[in-house]
Formats: C-alpha cells, structure tokens, sequence
C-alpha cells in the first residue's frame, strides 16, 4: 500500500485527474479487504480491488466521473454473484472519490512486510532483489564489490531506476552490518565466498534476534558451518533456526529466478514477528504535496 501511496502523490503533484476507488466494505468471500485502494485515470490505472468484472465496472465508474467532471464521494455496492459474473458469493462496497491532497494525508503508511538485509549482488541476489521490488519491502542489498550492482532495474532496459526500497550498501566489511538491522529483521546470505558467508551468519546468529535467516547452499554445507558455529560457541537454539538450503520445497530448477521465485514465497509465507518492524529512517514515505506543487488539471 505504500508504493501505490507513493504513485499517486506522483499523479498528483503531475496534474494527472484521478479517482481514488477504495473498498469501504467487504462481506463474505470478497477478493481484497476492506481499506484496499486502487487509482484510475483517464488512460492509467494503478493497484486492483480484486480484478475481475468487479474491477471493470469500478474502473468504467470513474473514468465516467473523470468523462463528467462528476467529483463528488459516493459509494456503489456490488453483490459478488450472478449479476457480475463471478461467484465469490460476498458483496463489496466501493468508494469513488477525487484523489486530491486531503485524501493522501487520510491515507495511512503502512508497515512494511518485513526488513531484509541480503547478502550479495551475484545472480541469485540479483533475481531475488527483482522479484521483490514490487513489493512493500525494506532491502538492504549488500556486497563489498560495487561493480557487481546493476545500474539499472533491468540490465538490458537502461533508465528503468531502482526503487527507492531497495537500498545498495557497498562497504569493505559487509559483517559489520549485521548490527545494524531492527529486531525482527530477515536475512538472506549468498556471497561469492563460503568464508564471508561464515562471517555474516556468525554475527546474525550471534544477534539471535532475527525474524528469519537463510544461507544458501547445499546440506553438506549446513553440515560443515554447523559444525563450526559449535566450535565457536553458537548456541543450538539460534542454530537450529538457520534455514539451509533456502526456498520451499518441491520447486525444481537451479535458474536464479526459479530459486528467486522459492525464496521469496518462503520470505512471504514465514511467520511474522509479533511487533512490527519500524522502517528504516533513511526511507522516507511519500510526502503529501503542498498545495503549490499540485499542478491543475488541463
């Protein structure tokens, strides 16, 4: 919800005529929740309020509002049954309202899923990195080698920028960071070198206070950095709680974006902590924009 937050203070403050659809109720089996939000311009849509005819009626209802100049609140409840084509069986109300910088300032910034610190800017990092950028995340992406980070989102695609979400670190000792990452934070551990991943997964289990910590690699490699976190004294309790190999199950393929695509429905799918983690102070949210940066419409 961030992200889209962050689109529509951009269409905002660009001038862009949009509506602001909000699920305002959600009965029975409905495809999102209550508070989900959906921006719909003459030719632009950004986020979904569960696709489908739903969808589309939404977005019919106000491009003809944005047709009309007809921007007054109002609400239309939508049974989820025969009359629209689907058989969810749960009714939904929307609200359609004119996005404007009052209602940017009621949107709440919500926390995000999770902090994750990943270590290394090889192939399997950067798929991983790629697979979680449309995502409202924190990632700290971390390697000692700066020219191992993509200038650009995609590598053959120049100019498509990074999100603001993801954070490059390049520093000489990359364990060191470990530090500073929240309580509850996640980790992913996939350098170049099997002794620099000793060194980071030392110091995260050390901490003790991760919300989830992968190291990749094989079961004979568990074995053997077990055996030398015992050597060191590590306790068992925050051993036993490494995850590796890293990625669920069952998925086949040793491409970077088949492991990528494992490992971050496992990040997902991992038991959040019971407080939420606070976001990082370097990432601001998006700021509503003063009035005298709001373009009018044409």
């Amino acid at each position: 919800m961030s992200r889209l937050r962050q689109v529509a203070a951009s269409w905002l403050i660009s001038g862009r005529r949009t509506v602001l659809v909000e699920v305002s109720e959600a009965r029975g089996s409905a495809p999102r929740e209550a508070g989900t939000r959906m921006l719909v311009s003459l030719r632009h849509t950004a986020g979904t309020v569960g696709g489908g005819h739903l969808e589309l009626k939404a977005i019919d209802e106000a491009r003809a509002m944005l047709a009309d100049e007809r921007f007054e609140p109002h609400e239309r409840h939508y049974p989820l049954g025969p009359a629209l084509g689907q058989c969810c069986g749960g009714a939904v109300t929307l609200r359609f309202a004119a996005l404007d910088a009052a209602g940017l300032e009621r949107w709440p910034v919500d926390a995000p899923r999770f902090h994750l610190q990943l270590y290394g800017a090889g192939h399997v990092g950067r798929a991983i990195v790629r697979a979680l950028a449309p995502l409202d995340v924190l990632v700290d992406w971390i390697d000692e080698r700066e020219s191992e980070f993509p200038a650009d989102f995609f590598e053959h695609t120049p100019q498509l920028p990074w999100p603001g979400h993801i954070r490059k670190v390049c520093v000489d000792t990359v364990e060191a960071e470990v530090r500073l990452a929240p309580p509850g934070a996640f980790y992913l551990v996939l350098t170049h070198q099997h002794d620099l991943d000793l060194r980071i997964s030392e110091a995260i289990l050390k901490r003790a206070d991760f919300g989830f910590f992968g190291l990749i690699g094989s079961r004979t490699k568990r074995a053997r950095f077990i055996h030398r976190f015992e050597q060191r004294g590590i306790a068992a309790e925050a051993i036993a709680r490494m995850t590796c190999p890293i990625g669920l199950p069952g998925i086949i393929g040793k491409e970077p974006e088949v492991i990528a695509a494992g490992v971050v429905a496992q990040l997902l799918a991992h038991r959040p902590s019971e407080e939420p983690i606070p976001a990082r102070k370097r990432v601001a949210s998006a700021p509503v924009p003063d009035a005298a940066d709001i373009k009018m419409p044409l």
